[in-house]
């Protein structure tokens, strides 16, 4: 490729019209003072910089009114969930009763499970009973899903189909999904897909993907820990019939900020779910009545188990309000032409330097993929990775030789692209590497 041209460079920064938001988040610094290039979104988002005022607010109502904030001050507490059911209906594409903040994303995922997996237990080889996911999920999702199915007596060995994704990133990442699908038929229970893949950061087709496991009687859940705020989603609209997720990821919450979860409407009605209940989930007409028995709240409400966690929910308010304020179409409008550009300096770095035997393993088609290129290579990848640290540029490892690299279009410039090439001209020359940057 042609080297970047910085007045070009700037000209982009210049009339990006989501430019002014990566003023209202902090930015680390290196030790001269000298801003990172931040490319870990995918791991932690950055701090807006509402989040000390908004958390304020909610201190200073439990200095001044203690047990009186429930009903009282800016954000009464006691509904205070309700603040985000537009704003994540949107985020997610959603009916506004589809979708509640709370929890954390494997709480959700345990809770959901055990309500949609229901195996008929009739063997470990016979029956609806297989869970489908992809091979390589992130741990959690792996352990969850193991974990589930050993909780109903049967063995994940058999039980559990993991599919191999694609060597070859000009390859549909979903084809195989689709083609295990159709093999397992009948005996398929759940497909429970990361919609991101976190480590490749392939996205799934996912429309196809549940047009396929409806056909054969089978439930499609998702885990959208690196897709919600990073791509296009349409639950509802797509079938998906149920969904959960973090938001310290794309959606900048903070670490360990309030998960969320998405069941479709379709579902709402159903008294075979054997859901698994706590107080928060019952009717709030009658909650304070304390009643015996469990009557569920409407919608996705009733997969509640406590009242709101409110010191964690202060930060996700604000991210969310920045995030729905800037519009999704708008970030994947940015976000493809960030990871256009940053593709485009990876591979020509990769040509200049066949020693490495390098290559993207993300998506080379841009619908199939998310703000998120990860860089693998057979050697020197920590080399390369403590390089680009010692130069200011925060990207993430993952063994045995992957860098991730996400330019997440809210906070995100042009010039960040142009920072990791610059960065990366340098790499092999004579230059002294001093210890990393952390």
């Amino acid at each position: 490729m042609h080297i970047l041209d910085p007045q070009q460079i700037a000209q982009l920064d210049l009339n990006d019209p989501l430019g002014r938001f990566g003023r209202e988040f902090a930015k680390p610094n290196r030790e001269n003072g000298e801003p990172c290039v931040y490319l870990c979104g995918n791991s932690l988002g950055l701090m807006p910089l509402g989040v000390p005022a908004a958390l304020k607010v909610e201190t200073d109502s439990w200095a001044q009114r203690a047990v009186e904030g429930h009903f009282e001050g800016v954000h009464p507490w006691m509904d205070y969930h309700q603040r985000f059911s537009g704003p994540l209906a949107r985020l997610v594409g959603a009916e506004e009763c589809e979708v509640v903040a709370g929890n954390t994303l494997t709480v959700n995922l345990h809770l959901l499970m055990a309500g949609f997996y229901q195996p008929d237990n009739r063997s470990n080889d016979h029956g609806r009973n297989i869970i489908l996911m992809e091979a390589g999920a992130f741990p959690s999702d792996q352990y969850a899903m193991d974990s589930q199915i050993r909780h109903h007596g049967l063995d994940p060995k058999r039980c559990l189909v993991e599919v191999a994704l694609p060597d070859d990133r000009d390859e549909d990442p979903t084809a195989p999904v689709l083609k295990q699908i159709a093999l397992l038929g009948e005996r398929l229970s759940v497909v429970m897909l990361g919609a991101v893949h976190y480590y490749t950061g392939s996205f799934f087709d996912i429309p196809s993907v549940v047009e396929a496991a409806h056909r054969v009687g089978a439930l499609v859940g998702l885990d959208l820990a690196h897709a919600a705020g990073n791509v296009p989603l349409e639950l509802h609209a797509w079938g998906v019939d149920f969904a959960c997720w973090c938001s310290y990821k794309y959606l900048n919450s903070g670490p360990g900020g309030p998960a969320g979860l998405f069941v479709h409407r379709k579902h709402h009605a159903r008294q075979d779910l054997g859901r698994l209940e706590g107080w928060w989930g019952h009717e709030a007409a009658t909650r304070f009545e304390m009643p015996r028995d469990f009557v569920p709240a409407s919608g996705a409400q009733a997969w509640q188990l406590s009242n709101a966690q409110v010191m964690g929910m202060a930060p996700h308010a604000v991210a969310l309000e920045l995030h729905d304020r800037a519009g999704m179409e708008a970030l994947r409008n940015k976000s493809l032409a960030l990871t256009e550009m940053l593709e485009a300096v990876l591979l020509d770095f990769l040509e200049k330097h066949p020693e490495l035997k390098g290559r993207i393993l993300t998506p080379s088609n841009p619908r199939r993929r998310g703000c998120q290129l990860s860089l693998f290579l057979e050697h020197r990848g920590r080399d390369l990775f403590d390089h680009l640290h010692h130069h200011g540029i925060l990207a993430d490892w993952r063994n045995p030789g992957t860098i991730r690299m996400a330019p997440v279009p809210l906070y995100n410039q042009f010039a960040d692209v142009l920072a990791v090439q610059k960065a990366l001209g340098s790499f092999g020359s004579k230059e002294h590497i001093e210890a990393p940057l952390h």
